[in-house]
């Protein structure tokens, strides 16, 4: 699927898994921390999320943070339902800042 949004230049784009679970917060951590070590924005793809747990939230939480620390920007864009509704339930919507995607209403 090809990304709804115009990426910065220099960024690096990560896409979330449609199952993110802790089994694949390990893997989603690697690649944050990649993206984090070049400069630009590190852009996330939530379009394909269906499931998401609450270790991948706290990833997403401190990315978010740590980019904003260090002087660059976390952008997670095509936020899906799923993504958005995993937010909201956990009173997260002040720390995660979603942009909306393409099944926003």
């Amino acid at each position: 699927m090809q990304p709804q949004f115009p990426p910065e230049v220099g960024s690096e784009i990560v896409a979330l898994p449609a199952n993110g679970m802790t089994a694949t917060a390990e893997e989603l951590r690697n690649q944050l921390v990649c993206a984090g070590r070049t400069e630009g924005t590190i852009v996330i793809d939530g379009s394909a999320v269906q499931t998401v747990g609450q270790a991948v939230l706290q990833l997403l939480v401190a990315t978010q943070r740590d980019a904003l620390a260090t002087g660059g920007s976390c952008r997670i864009v095509n936020a899906s339902a799923a993504l958005r509704d995993a937010v909201a339930a956990c009173r997260l919507t002040a720390a995660i800042e979603l942009e909306a995607g393409a099944d926003t209403e």
